[in-house]
């Protein structure tokens, strides 16, 4: 059975597990992954995804791992609604957060990135990150008629954010780049600051101090 409530490791990562979901709700308000091991709490959600088979869009999660304060065991996936719900039900001090019992069902939650044997690429100017994501927001922006269907939408991004970054020695899509800004990966004050760049395989991980972007091919999917 799962834990009725996670206790979270204080109120700061209340307030940052708040954040995480209410910036994950304004790219794709459908599913987060919370799985608990221990005192440690990862929670993954969806930033972009295909729509339709074959097409050729990555799929692209961020996830954050959180401390808590008593250990636990739990793998389930719920609506990103749900946790926004009972977070904001919580009071300030509060640190016990109601896992919603109403699971959903989520391809990109099936397969799990891996664990080890993850390579250094390289390190990504924070800089380069925030360019490339503005530069696809504007574009994307310009390329969509007045209310558009999610079709539309779909196979506007899917060129945007699938190209590549030059110069950084792996196929890193834009869409990361988006990806750890809506999620507030990125340091406020870029500077010289960089993000790690890892390979395994066919999968690419960009993190911060803040969290971590995970990119896998469509194929995996399917």
């Amino acid at each position: 059975m799962p834990a009725q409530n996670l206790v979270l490791g204080d109120p700061q990562v209340r307030a940052d597990l708040k954040n995480f979901v209410s910036r994950a709700r304004s790219a794709d308000d459908g599913a987060i992954r919370l799985q608990a091991v221990g005192n440690t709490l990862a929670a993954y959600v969806c930033v972009l995804r295909p729509r339709v088979l074959g097409e050729g869009m990555p799929t692209i999660l961020g996830m954050r791992a959180m401390p808590l304060a008593e250990p636990a065991e739990l793998d389930t996936t719920v609506a990103l609604a749900a946790v926004a719900d009972r977070l904001a039900r919580m009071a300030e001090t509060d640190t016990q957060l109601p896992v919603p019992p109403m699971t959903v069902s989520e391809s990109w939650a099936g397969i799990a990135a891996p664990r080890s044997g993850w390579q250094r690429e390289a390190d990504v100017p924070v800089a380069l990150l925030e360019q490339t994501a503005h530069r696809g927001i504007l574009e994307v922006a310009a390329r969509l008629p007045g209310q558009p269907g999610a079709a539309v939408v779909s196979s506007v991004r899917g060129p945007v954010w699938n190209e590549t970054i030059p110069g950084l020695g792996a196929p890193l899509p834009t869409g990361a780049a988006f990806a750890a800004l809506t999620l507030g990966f990125l340091p406020q004050s870029a500077g010289a600051a960089t993000a790690a760049l890892f390979s395994n395989g066919r999968w690419l991980r960009l993190s911060t101090e803040r969290g971590h972007i995970l990119v896998r091919p469509p194929s995996l999917l399917f």
